[in-house]
């Protein structure tokens, strides 16, 4: 499953634009904390899963 694997990727990338781009225009640090946990998840899971140790 490559294709969900890319797309968990693609989105903690845009997940981690989204950090980059809330600090700088100084949003709530909740917010920006909610996103870079989220951001995080996905990358995590997404090279797991390219990797084979999560399926």
């Amino acid at each position: 499953m490559t294709g969900l694997s890319t797309v968990l990727i693609i989105v903690g990338l845009f997940l981690a634009g989204g950090v980059y781009s809330f600090s700088k225009q100084q949003m709530p640090k909740g917010l920006i904390v909610l996103l870079a946990i989220g951001s995080v998840m996905c990358l995590v899971a997404g090279v797991l899963r390219i990797q084979g140790i999560w399926e």
